[in-house]
């Protein structure tokens, strides 16, 4: 019986220091229980902040998609228009530059018919004054006459080149 007092004293001392030990675990326990309780709160909260401004985010990116959709649709639309307008601007280049040529062309048909009218009446004029040579005229006796004749010839050229630069 001793023996088992004496456990008894050994053991009940000690039991008694680990129930108070486990006390303080326990409270230690309750506290650090208590204390992820309250971080659990707060990271629900955070997490549901996150949840909103994720939320929100993805309002915002689908509002700006919308926008950005519609943007687009209108760069789309203005393209079409402006590539429409340089069509009917191109069209009328066209049509300016057909029309022009048309003009150029006839005008050059105008400055051929001219130039060769003036050449016919410049030949003509020089075959009737060799004519007029031949029959009035001796080489050999009026030299002078001659000389007036190449001046006159002359000054019918100068006259014809006039005209001809008035034609163009």
């Amino acid at each position: 019986m001793e023996l088992l007092q004496q456990i008894k004293d050994f053991l009940i001392p000690e039991l008694e220091s680990i129930r108070q030990e486990q006390s303080a675990t326990r409270e230690r326990l309750n506290s650090i229980d208590l204390h992820l309780v309250d971080q659990s709160r707060r990271i629900d909260a955070l997490s549901q902040r996150i949840d909103e401004t994720n939320k929100r985010i993805d309002k915002i990116h689908d509002d700006l998609l919308g926008r950005i959709d519609e943007t687009n649709k209108r760069i789309d639309k203005i393209h079409d228009d402006l590539l429409g307008r340089i069509d009917e601007t191109n069209k009328r280049i066209d049509k300016i530059h057909d029309d022009l040529l048309g003009r150029i062309d006839e005008t050059n048909k105008r400055i051929d018919k001219v130039q060769a009218d003036f050449i016919a009446r410049i030949d003509e004029t020089h075959r009737r004054l060799d004519r007029l040579y031949e029959v009035i005229v001796r080489r050999e006796e009026h030299e002078g006459l001659e000389s007036w004749v190449r001046e006159w010839a002359r000054e019918v050229d100068r006259r014809l080149d006039v005209l001809e630069r008035r034609a163009a």
